[in-house]
């Protein structure tokens, strides 16, 4: 093949992934128009306002009852330890018109034990609306496993009651064992009750009747609930929004949206806002785990960081030595001597210099150069957080 021909066909590959790169990115943008992508971009660097906020008043109530569950396999209280769960069974038998005249402490109780339920209503929540709710044992109690939890009124802290509780009870720990020997897996003083609550009574929001609202941030910052308000403003007109401080953000409903509170906002949840997030460190001494924000950076200064290890080996050595005179005579006292050994073992320290305004990147690069862990990695943000160094707030959970 001639050099001709080769560069002909080369000069039409050229064309052709030419011709197909310009197909390709029509279809781009045919299927993904502009708008789109721009709104791609944009979320990926912005939250909804409805993850950031909640509106003031619509929330969640806490329900509380205290309860009987039945049904157990001789897991439930004992006489001593349940005295209570006794007179509950002879008050709820009364109330059956079974009077028993019996002393509490005879009555046997392993079958039944004592529970605290709780469970949480929603906002609007109306009249036989379903509710989760959790089971756990108040006395001594082993276990749950396949009890069945009776009526149970579920009242809120103004001592109303909101809902009612009852069903079998579902739970996630099991216990196997024979011969002495067990296996437990989970919690088993405890359990759930799907949907096992009825609402009884709603609690009524009259929504139609705002003039205003306002919106409660999940965490508080100016610059955030500034950036909200001014969202706000920019798509449904000015002076609808004000920020009043770094957690409340009021909306006043605008002209077009009079009477129509749920439209103005399902609006304002949908609004995508740039949030600012404060530096923070959260450190689990007890796991370890330490998580950084992307904010955190560092000044000026030099960490020194080396392990001290410390062994200490001790063993008994036994003195038996043989009686002075005949052979077969009783032999000498026996003597026991202990040997300790200890060493003592420490990592060379090195010193590494951080420059000012160091990022999360060179930070995380800078401490594993030292070759810590993350546990030792505890001690060293404390310490740079003592220094002034770490520019950054620092929570041990």
């Amino acid at each position: 093949m001639s050099k001709r021909e080769i560069q002909n066909i080369r000069t039409g590959m050229k064309k052709r992934i030419w011709w197909m790169a310009m197909v390709g990115c029509l279809i781009l943008f045919q299927v993904v128009p502009l708008g789109t992508m721009e709104l791609m971009l944009r979320s990926s660097e912005a939250a909804r306002i409805k993850d950031i906020a909640s509106i003031e008043g619509v929330r969640e109530n806490q329900l509380i009852g205290y309860g009987l569950v039945v049904g157990l396999d001789r897991t439930g209280d004992s006489v001593v330890g349940g005295q209570f769960t006794a007179q509950a069974i002879i008050s709820m038998l009364n109330t059956m018109g079974i009077n028993l005249k019996v002393d509490p402490i005879q009555l046997l109780t392993k079958n039944t034990a004592s529970v605290i339920v709780t469970a949480k209503l929603p906002p609007f929540a109306r009249p036989g609306m379903k509710l989760d709710v959790q089971v756990s044992s108040l006395a001594n109690a082993k276990s749950l496993k396949g009890g069945t939890l009776l009526l149970t009124p579920l009242k809120a802290p103004n001592q109303m009651i909101y809902a009612v509780a009852q069903g079998p009870i579902s739970t996630s720990g099991f216990e196997a064992g024979e011969g002495g020997t067990s296996v437990v897996k989970n919690q088993q003083s405890g359990g759930i009750v799907p949907g096992g609550a009825i609402v009884e009574r709603g609690i009524d929001l009259a929504l139609q009747s705002w003039e205003k609202f306002s919106l409660t941030m999940h965490q508080a910052d100016f610059t955030t609930a500034l950036r909200v308000s001014e969202v706000i403003n920019a798509h449904l007109g000015e002076g609808v929004a004000a920020a009043l401080n770094s957690g409340q953000v009021q909306v006043t409903l605008p002209p077009q949206y009079q009477g129509q509170v749920v439209q103005m906002i399902a609006a304002v949840e949908g609004l995508d806002v740039n949030v600012d997030v404060r530096a923070k460190v959260v450190v689990n001494e007890r796991t370890g785990t330490i998580v950084m924000g992307e904010h955190v950076r560092l000044s000026s200064m030099a960490i020194s960081h080396g392990n001290l290890t410390i062994k200490i080996k001790s063993r008994f050595n036994v003195s038996q030595p043989e009686a002075p005179g005949l052979i077969g005579s009783a032999a000498g006292e026996t003597v026991v001597t202990p040997e300790v050994n200890t060493d003592v073992e420490e990592e060379l320290k090195r010193v590494i210099q951080v420059d000012g305004s160091v990022t999360l990147g060179d930070l995380v690069k800078a401490l594993n150069s030292v070759g810590v862990t993350p546990r030792d990695l505890v001690a060293v943000l404390t310490a740079a957080k003592a220094a002034g160094a770490l520019q950054a707030d620092l929570e041990l959970i």
